[in-house]
């Protein structure tokens, strides 16, 4: 029972840390879209709790099956991170510089961004997979699920907050947006690096 505790304990601790770059991104996304449907809220935490529960998962099997060859991948992750939210960060602060309409600015949480943010914000969550490798197959799912519930209830808070700041900041939120996911994409980068 102790240990069934433990597991829950750590598995909520290790989803608040993964969660806070998505929590960051969904931030910006409220910011970014101030009256988001509720429907698109749901789909937006959806997403991101969805890769932070594969990408562990994906990380343990690797490394129950492949992890040599793994291990050589896994130094090209902060480049990853980096290059995603650069990426789309650059394209909202060039956005928010021009000037944009408001149509515009749901492309910007569209399906092929989303998929884009949700495996840049969780591709540190694939490492995490070999911290789980002493795990038994139900205790890496259970430890998983719980890292993607904590990652959807984080990501609301933040698409609510995101909103009722992009209300205020108006025009601004698009190039405040954009140097946040910027700042994201380094902080990951330069954390894996030194």
């Amino acid at each position: 029972m102790q240990s069934v505790l433990l597991l829950i304990f750590n598995s909520i601790l290790l989803g608040l840390g993964l969660a806070m770059d998505a929590f960051s991104v969904s931030l910006v996304n409220g910011m970014n879209e101030p009256h988001m449907r509720k429907s698109r809220m749901l789909q937006i935490a959806g997403t991101f709790a969805g890769f932070q529960f594969a990408m562990p998962m994906i990380g343990w099997i690797c490394v129950k099956t492949i992890a040599d060859t793994f291990q050589e991948v896994q130094k090209f992750i902060p480049w990853i991170a980096l290059i995603l939210l650069v990426f789309i960060g650059g394209k909202m602060l060039i956005e928010g510089i021009r000037g944009k309409k408001e149509e515009e600015t749901e492309k910007e949480t569209g399906t092929g961004n989303l998929l884009v943010q949700g495996i840049a914000t969780s591709i540190d969550a694939l490492s995490v997979g070999f911290t789980m490798a002493e795990l038994k197959v139900p205790e890496a799912i259970a430890q998983a699920v719980i890292i993607g519930v904590v990652t959807f209830g984080v990501c609301l808070a933040g698409i609510f907050i995101g909103r009722k700041a992009g209300d205020k900041l108006a025009g601004k939120a698009t190039i405040f947006g954009g140097i946040i996911l910027i700042a994201i994409g380094l902080e990951i980068f330069l954390s894996h690096m030194l």
